[in-house]
């Protein structure tokens, strides 16, 4: 399967580095943001507004990035990307702005995060992934276990159980 590498030039001009407290408000901007427009073609408004509710930043957000091996994209000293993943080999947020997809943004964020999960030895990845998260995670060597549909706020969302073998 190779090593699960996409290739393609890497932007110099993104700076990659691990979330602190003052990035809370910037990555939550990001996931209002990205559901709200960058999902528009795979899900209605009405599941839209249930998975991102809300324009105001929940109390525990910075608590869960934090928590977790977080880690953020700066382009130009603006944060354009986050993607955070727990311990356990679980991706539980991965978002970029919209206007930065094809840019590779979310392939220097998705290389870092796996990179770190090897060297924790951890043995397989898995997430909850979106429409949109489905085919990204495809192009590096993740596999679909089931699709499923959850409650959010009230409205059923479509993802899917995808998961990695990193051995």
């Amino acid at each position: 399967m190779g090593s699960g590498r996409v290739s393609g030039s890497r932007p110099s001009h993104v700076k990659l580095r691990r979330f602190c407290d003052r990035d809370a408000k910037a990555t939550y901007d990001i996931f209002f943001t990205s559901v709200r427009k960058g999902t528009a073609e795979h899900y209605s408004l009405r599941q839209r507004e249930a998975w991102a509710g809300s324009s105001v930043q929940p109390e525990n957000w910075c608590r869960r990035l934090g928590s977790q091996h977080t880690l953020v994209a700066e382009m130009e000293g603006r944060i354009v990307g986050f993607m955070s993943l727990k311990e356990s080999g679980f991706l539980d947020l991965a978002f970029v702005f919209p206007n930065t997809m094809g840019t590779r943004v979310s392939d220097r964020l998705y290389e870092a995060l796996e990179e770190w999960a090897r060297e924790q030895k951890l043995e397989k990845l898995t997430t909850n992934a979106s429409h949109l998260a489905r085919s990204f995670l495809a192009r590096y060597g993740w596999e679909v276990v089931k699709a499923q549909t959850v409650m959010s706020n009230g409205r059923e969302i479509e993802n899917f159980q995808m998961e990695k073998l990193l051995t």
